[in-house]
């Protein structure tokens, strides 16, 4: 296969991007009202995803651009981010309340409800990140509270709210936090444990600890979920800062801090997640390898929805890469034997034509084709790739 071939077989099935690593939006999972109410607690604005099933444009969203890499930087640095069908349950009060008549209309409101900023219409993941970046700016709240602290403003109250709204902004916060808690003489005061979960920001470090040392105090205070919350989002952050310097120190201290998450599976999942995500930027290749087929074989051997994702991130980041590419269309012929759908069917449709396997592939995407219809998706890539493999085989 030719450098042309690669490329129109990448650019056929880059939607397998959107079923890899769950790098795009998080959307909260709870009500209107409790998203206002974390809203107000974390001191951030709500984004909300005013659909309906119907809506074309709604899908491709769903499809395209909530779950992209760097729309979800953006969003979950941010917002509280939350998706209301507008036909059901809550929707067509809020549709009312907020004059949604148009499908997608994005939304931007703060904890009282107050309306932010809204966008009608889908857009490109691009355009969408420039909006959030926007709206991000036009509620960061740390800029007034900056120039107070330049004046010399030191109430333990305005500390809190500034620290809280430097990392919301995901501005740098730990010298400020850590000048204010060497003043203390007992952390363990309500206000001060208050302080310390508000102030965390990254696993590897000082005031990390803290949150762990004073756990079950802070829960008693907060809740589970707010601590959890700021474990999972500072484990993710010194992540970020292993990859960033190749540091396998940091990867192993984001991992053995995820443990103290109350979930023990999600923490297990944290983990392996990060090592997958940690070789495969920096290009230890051997060792991503081993720990997707560990991964497989022991944690997710019956379960074809991880074994997939592991598969089409495979294929999207290493598509060029012989040896990925047969463990990829191994890791996909397993997911695809498990269950039978049209997104299975299409990576390993893919995956073999990469690999030269033709005329098995060929019987893959007419397999693909039938799910299409049977699942009321539409085939425009099965055909695409259908017609590819004839003309191949024609030659």
């Amino acid at each position: 296969m030719n450098k042309m071939e690669r490329i129109f077989l990448i650019l056929l099935f880059c939607w397998v991007s959107n079923s890899a690593f769950a790098e795009g939006i998080e959307f909260f999972k709870g009500s209107w009202e409790e998203a206002k109410e974390k809203a107000l607690t974390e001191d951030k604005v709500i984004f909300v995803d005013a659909y309906t099933t119907w809506c074309g444009p709604c899908k491709r969203m769903a499809k395209s651009v909530f779950p992209n890499k760097e729309v979800g930087e953006v969003f979950n640095k941010h917002f509280i981010s939350l998706k209301i069908d507008m036909e059901k349950g809550e929707g067509p009060k809020f549709a009312r309340e907020y004059g949604v008549r148009s499908y997608p209309t994005l939304l931007w409101i703060d904890g009282s409800g107050e309306l932010v900023h809204r966008a009608v219409g889908a857009k490109q993941p691009a355009d969408f990140v420039k909006i959030g970046e926007m709206v991000a700016r036009k509620t960061d709240k740390s800029i007034d509270l900056a120039e107070q602290y330049e004046r010399g403003n030191r109430d333990p109250e305005f500390l809190m709210r500034y620290v809280s709204a430097l990392n919301n902004a995901g501005k740098p916060s730990l010298k400020i936090a850590n000048e204010y808690l060497k003043t203390q003489k007992d952390l363990t005061t309500d206000f001060n444990l208050k302080f310390i979960k508000e102030a965390v920001s990254e696993a590897d470090s000082r005031i990390f600890d803290m949150l762990i040392k004073n756990k079950s105090k802070i829960i008693d205070i907060t809740s589970k979920e707010d601590v959890d919350g700021k474990i999972k989002k500072a484990c993710s952050k010194t992540l970020l800062k292993a990859i960033e310097y190749e540091s396998e120190d940091l990867l192993i201290e984001a991992k053995e801090k995820i443990k103290h998450l109350s979930d023990q599976k999600a923490a297990a999942k944290f983990g392996t997640d990060a090592d997958l995500k940690y070789y495969l930027t920096t290009g230890n290749t051997k060792q991503y390898f081993k720990v997707a087929n560990t991964y497989i074989k022991k944690s997710v051997s019956k379960n074809p929805e991880e074994i997939h994702r592991i598969a089409a991130l495979t294929y999207e980041k290493l598509p060029t890469d012989k040896k990925a590419m047969e463990y990829a269309e191994t890791w996909a012929q397993k997911a695809f034997k498990l269950e039978k759908t049209y997104d299975y069917a299409m990576t390993l449709a893919g995956l073999m034509y990469l690999n030269g396997n033709t005329k098995k592939a060929l019987s893959v995407v007419d397999n693909a084709i039938s799910l299409a219809e049977k699942e009321n998706k539409p085939s425009g890539n099965a055909q695409a790739l259908k017609q590819k493999i004839n003309l191949d085989l024609s030659k």
